[in-house]
């Protein structure tokens, strides 16, 4: 996996040693909210960075749980991910991201996720991107409408958190349409 450079981030595979860090976010009932899993304990933190590298080397990679790193600091503040269909014929990813509540409301969300949907088109030549949100996530949903991605329909009752079962928004963006936004079609 290449590195990914944005203006203000670099995304990058997670190492065992990240473990601490995602910690340091995914164990706060804040940061969790609309998540069916945590918060965590350190176990769990460590599972999940280990989980991480290990799907890092498999090939053909379909996983990928990138974390995403403050240029300026150098501290790892979330971790984007895209899981990739293994049908070749359907080419599919589904991006996911998740960052530590100190970096909310600055853009990382959506640098990182647009750094991982060009990946995703250029580099794994997928055909589209799907991304789901809790409804109530109202700043999730406009990060995936700042990248390009378009409301397709909203599922019931798909996974049960703490407070019950949540519907899920489902959020497509073709590559034709990145193309388009890209200048890369006329």
């Amino acid at each position: 996996m290449k590195t990914l450079h944005g203006p203000r981030l670099t995304v990058r595979d997670l190492q065992l040693d990240d473990w601490q860090a995602i910690h340091s976010y995914s164990s706060l009932d804040e940061a969790v909210r609309y998540q069916p899993w945590g918060p965590n304990a350190e176990k769990d933190s460590k599972e999940f960075v280990s989980m991480a590298v290990e799907a890092s080397r498999a090939r053909p990679r379909t996983l990928y749980h990138l974390g995403v790193v403050e240029s300026s600091t150098g501290r790892l503040v979330g971790t984007v991910s895209m899981t990739t269909s293994v049908e070749h014929s359907r080419k599919e990813g589904e991006l996911g991201y998740f960052l530590h509540p100190d970096v909310w409301n600055r853009g990382y969300a959506t640098e990182a996720a647009r750094l991982l949907i060009r990946f995703g088109f250029e580099d794994l030549l997928l055909r589209q991107i799907v991304a789901t949100c809790d409804p109530r996530n109202v700043a999730s949903a406009r990060v995936l409408e700042k990248i390009g991605m378009r409301y397709a329909r909203r599922d019931l009752r798909t996974m049960q958190i703490r407070d019950g079962w949540r519907d899920s928004d489902v959020y497509i963006l073709e590559r034709s349409a990145w193309d388009r936004s890209q200048g890369l079609t006329e």
